[in-house]
């Protein structure tokens, strides 16, 4: 079973106002197929190690490695490009550009990446709109679509590239139980079906107890 991502003694500081010893030698792996999940109380740091571990912060001491390889130190462009290309984001919030169709939005990440052409990149973002029970929705505008529906948009979205892993970041913090519970489910298939490795910053407890395993977070620290 590979590895997906590993933490190799990841410590973070704030220095402003003062010095402020935010991530405490964190060490953990995510495998391949891997559902995880992070809990923890507010200010523990579970944000802060999301952003880390999702590439967009480099100030911090340790490494991180992604597909096995060294991911610590390498430049802002090569960075982006891993981003795009490896780890799938679906936040509290769904980010979706209003104006434009579901569809559309489904694609933009492939079309940043440009590794395909458009024809190839929509048949793939349809695929993934079929795989979530909305295919239905493709030309509608983003904003005239529910607030579940434009969850699973958001999670489309984040498997456009086929990623080796999806970062959640409070994904059912906006939405009721039965929407959360087809959220849940929907990561499940991936994890089983599809291989998907999942890591998901969650404050919902009956979403973390349904995963493979819950990393508890408390103050900067993993708890065991």
């Amino acid at each position: 079973m590979s590895i997906v991502l590993e933490a190799k003694h990841i410590n973070k500081y704030f220095k402003k106002p003062v010095l402020f010893h935010v991530l405490k030698d964190i060490n953990f792996q995510v495998k391949e197929g891997e559902f995880a999940s992070i809990m923890g109380k507010s200010g523990c740091g579970k944000s802060t190690l999301l952003y880390i571990l999702s590439t967009m912060d480099t100030d911090y001491e340790g490494e991180l490695f992604l597909n096995d390889a060294l991911i610590t130190g390498q430049d802002r462009e090569h960075l982006s490009y891993l981003r795009n290309k490896h780890i799938g984001f679906v936040f509290q919030f769904h980010y979706l550009l209003s104006e434009f169709s579901v569809l559309e939005n489904v694609m933009l990440p492939a079309k940043k990446l440009a590794e395909k052409s458009y024809q190839e990149i929509e048949h793939d973002a349809i695929e993934k709109l079929k795989m979530l029970n909305i295919e239905h929705l493709a030309k509608k505008r983003a904003s005239q679509v529910s607030g579940g529906e434009k969850q699973r948009i958001a999670i489309a979205r984040a498997l456009i590239n086929n990623p080796s892993i999806i970062m959640g970041d409070e994904p059912t913090g906006n939405l009721d139980s039965h929407n959360a519970e087809n959220v849940f489910n929907i990561f499940k298939r991936l994890s089983e079906e599809e291989g998907l490795s999942l890591l998901v910053v969650t404050h919902d407890k009956d979403f973390a107890d349904k995963t493979d395993r819950i990393i508890q977070m408390g103050d900067g620290k993993i708890l065991q």
